[in-house]
């Protein structure tokens, strides 16, 4: 059963980022912040990080389809930059050591970056006109700073149920 788990999380991440998507925007002083929250990327990030780099590539491409399907209509954006961000964390995690703190750390830097490149993506086919200042108070920080908040909050619950699995594989082969 735990076979199952790393895919069963993943799609419930994938159902839960709309309905948390609902809170936003943030009206503050007369101010508008947006949250996106990318509860599956950073899940992703820590597959990658933990278990295997092919196995979160492959559950980005599927879902990166799955959202560009059902959210975006512009298919091939995020089944494109899911798996390039467990690529990149792939890179990153062969030279540096996997403990906590530096996979929430590269998880943060790679959502903060997933999120710049969709608003260049956006911004270059004119889906957007904000500048970028605005992009970076009203929506990348709010953003980072609620995405933080999850990821402090479930992070070493994401490590345990990955090592878990890890190790079951592992016993399995033997």
């Amino acid at each position: 059963m735990i076979r199952y788990i790393l895919p069963l999380i993943a799609l419930v991440l994938f159902f839960l980022e709309p309905v948390f998507g609902l809170f936003s925007p943030l009206q503050l002083d007369g101010d508008y912040y947006y949250i996106v929250p990318r509860f599956l990327l950073m899940f992703l990030i820590f597959v990658t990080v933990y278990y295997d780099a092919k196995h979160a590539m492959f559950y980005g491409l599927f879902f990166g389809l799955l959202y560009d399907v059902f959210f975006i209509d512009i298919i091939g954006l995020y089944s494109f930059l899911y798996p390039m961000m467990c690529l990149i964390a792939g890179y990153i995690v062969k030279s540096v050591h996997r403990n906590l703190v530096v996979a929430t750390f590269l998880t943060l830097v790679l959502t903060a970056l997933f999120e710049f490149m969709l608003y260049l993506f956006f911004s270059f086919i004119s889906m957007t006109s904000m500048p970028v200042n605005i992009f970076l108070t009203s929506r990348l920080l709010p953003t980072m700073i609620a995405n933080s908040l999850f990821l402090v909050m479930l992070g070493w619950a994401f490590k345990s149920v990955i090592v878990a699995r890890l190790i079951e594989r592992e016993n399995s082969k033997a």
